[in-house]
């Protein structure tokens, strides 16, 4: 984004005059004239740059709990250590941004220069969005009374029940939206990197994200939610109903991000626009899931999970050095051979879904070595290898997982090519596009609260936009991401191989998928709710509450079951991550100690990894907006 050319020099004073008291203290010390109080455009991109949902310990720790504890994600055989707690139970990144906006507030009061609000709404809407994530995980915040203290608020601020959050968050919304739409409102259109200084897609963001607050209040206030969300549908301002509306998130294309990241170095683990420059823990793809998506011929499948490296070219150099009986029955189960047993084609149209692999839902598979071998793990052996002469390549098992270049942009691909070929990589860092909410997740929102009754509308159309929005947001980020495949069936001028094609979306595939089984709509809550956890597949968060609050994946489903272990309480698998008890020496010890008190909490680390046997704490002490929701895999 082209604003950092311009705010970079005044942005990192506004972070110097925001992160810390000592910072400030020492202003006291300057001489008066070098005092730089930076201005709300400035603050307010700052704000936008170091905004920050999903980093590197979200990725690294929390998302593999959030895939496996749902099914949605496996990372091999499931074992006691799925459900153990490696976790940390913060995102603390709403404090910053309100610590911005009261920033914003406390220059306009001083100034009395009310034309610059929209950019104090901004950062609200921000805090809002952060604030959402934080109470999906610690239930109680801090956020009425928090980054108040410098403005004469409280050194100790006092947690909101997760109850009167959500009625705060709606009613700061709908201020920001009133702001928004106030045509006085003063905002230089570079200096915003989300929206390009576009008011009415702000006010569309703040007002769609009620929807969020709906959806999880449904549980235990159906007519509330029912108002909030039919309030949305009436509003004035709009919500998230096209592409050009997400909320997509792209910092500074690669000569400007390169810039910014030499002067400013890592920030908070942010790594600028690279997203995270560290390595994620990886999730494989959930067998389940994956036959779920190739059975609704979806094409996100191939924008969020890698293909395995069983080309064409491989396969005919496996064949040619009889070694076609050492290929994974699931490869020679997708392709033809000719009469004389060489390969001819993929079956059907499996050039594009063949090299889509998930791993199986089964428990202790470990212990059945031979059984699972080829489903799940990938042994040292000479079966997923080829040795020609001197040159020896592996190929692992075949299974996918998720695509690491849709998380961060500092991966480097490697194209899987015969023992004797050549090696080709793509080792371009690309600056990273992602998307924190769509126009897809709003219309599947209203799907959901039409067909429970909660709003007016036509859910089945509602319904059959969010699927088509989704789809084509997410080409849309994977195209922006330049993963591999995408758009070319080349690096470097090599053709992958003759019988392979590219990933990105394909004409008429949208109609195609809104057909099948899977997916075309009859009515069903269930497809709503797949589909939301679909669209949810990069941002694990919401794709967890989605799981946590409806049920879904369900147990016995035929479009995608939640597997029931023998032996395995439902009760044991986690809907929270532990919370470890205050230290007597944290100022906030007493207020922290009464709010886990009052939420009814267990404290102590020592609930984690306590396995299948105890681990009921960790679900049947549930947050406040997960008490009336059905148990996993057993949706109402």
């Amino acid at each position: 984004m082209k604003a950092y050319k311009i705010f970079l020099a005044v942005s990192l004073l506004a972070v110097v005059g925001l992160t810390s008291c000592r910072d400030r203290f020492a202003e006291l010390n300057q001489d008066p004239a070098a005092v730089t109080t930076p201005e709300p455009s400035y603050l307010a991109t700052t704000a936008m740059m170091i905004f920050e949902a999903n980093d590197y310990t979200y990725w690294f720790y929390n998302a593999p709990l959030y895939y496996v504890w749902s099914q949605m994600g496996a990372s091999g055989s499931y074992s006691e250590n799925s459900y153990a707690m490696g976790a940390v139970n913060w995102q603390n990144n709403y404090i910053s941004m309100l610590a911005y906006r009261n920033e914003i507030d406390s220059y306009i009061e001083s100034t009395g220069k009310t034309d610059l609000k929209a950019y104090s709404a901004m950062c609200g809407v921000l805090a809002v969005y952060g604030a959402i994530y934080a109470s999906d995980i610690n239930g109680d915040i801090q956020y009425s009374e928090a980054a108040q203290y410098t403005h004469g608020g409280p050194l100790t601020p006092a947690y909101d029940s997760v109850e009167t959050l959500y009625d705060q968050l709606v009613a700061d919304l709908d201020k920001y939206i009133g702001i928004f739409q106030d045509d006085t409102q003063i905002v230089v259109g570079n200096q915003d990197i989300i929206y390009g200084g576009d008011t009415a897609k702000w006010a569309k963001l703040a007002n769609s994200l009620k929807l969020k607050i709906a959806v999880r209040l449904y549980n235990n206030n159906a007519s509330k939610a029912g108002q909030i969300a039919q309030s949305v549908v009436s509003s004035s301002a709009g919500y998230l109903d096209s592409m050009d509306d997400s909320f997509l998130y792209h910092k500074a294309d690669k000569g400007v991000a390169d810039n910014v990241q030499h002067v400013m170095g890592d920030l908070d683990h942010n790594d600028v626009a690279y997203q995270t420059g560290n390595s994620v823990s990886m999730t494989g793809a959930s067998g389940n899931v994956i036959d779920f998506m190739k059975a609704g011929k979806d094409p996100r499948v191939r924008f969020f999970y890698t293909k395995n490296a069983y080309n064409s070219e491989i396969i005919k150099e496996f064949i040619k050095e009889d070694k076609y009986d050492d290929l994974p029955t699931f490869v020679k189960e997708n392709i033809n051979l000719d009469a004389n047993g060489q390969f001819e084609s993929w079956k059907d149209d499996q050039a594009l879904w063949a090299r889509y692999q998930g791993t199986p839902i089964v428990l202790y598979g470990s212990t059945e070595y031979n059984k699972y071998k080829e489903e799940i793990f990938e042994p040292g052996n000479v079966r997923y290898q080829l040795v020609i002469g001197d040159a020896n390549k592996s190929y692992g098992s075949g299974r996918s997982s998720l695509s690491q270049e849709m998380i961060r942009g500092r991966v480097d691909f490697t194209l899987p090519t015969i023992p004797a070929g050549p090696v080709i990589q793509d080792t371009d860092d690309i600056p990273w596009w992602g998307m924190y909410m769509g126009a897809g997740e709003t219309n599947l929102y209203l799907a959901e609260l039409a067909q429970l009754g909660a709003i007016s509308g036509n859910a089945q159309a509602y319904y059959e936009k969010g699927v088509e929005l989704s789809v084509k947001e997410w080409d849309f980020i994977a195209g922006k991401n330049q993963i591999p495949y995408y758009g070319k069936a080349w690096v470097d001028g090599h053709k992958y191989a003759a019988e392979e094609v590219s990933i990105e979306l394909k004409d008429g595939e949208i109609a195609t998928m809104l057909a099948t089984d899977a997916v075309k709509w009859d009515g069903s809550i269930e497809k709503i709710y797949l589909q939301q956890l679909m669209n949810f597949t990069m941002m694990p968060n919401d794709q967890f509450v989605t799981a946590r609050r409806s049920g879904y994946p369900k147990i016995g489903s035929n479009l995608l079951p939640f597997v029931k272990f023998d032996g395995i309480a439902l009760e044991a698998i986690p809907r929270r991550f532990e919370f470890t008890a205050p230290s007597v020496t944290d100022i906030m010890y007493q207020i922290r100690t009464d709010n886990l008190k009052a939420q009814g909490f267990t404290t102590g680390t020592s609930l984690s990894g306590m396995g299948f046997a105890n681990g009921t704490v960790l679900n049947t002490e549930r947050l406040w907006q997960d008490k009336n929701a059905p148990q996993w895999g057993s949706a109402k």
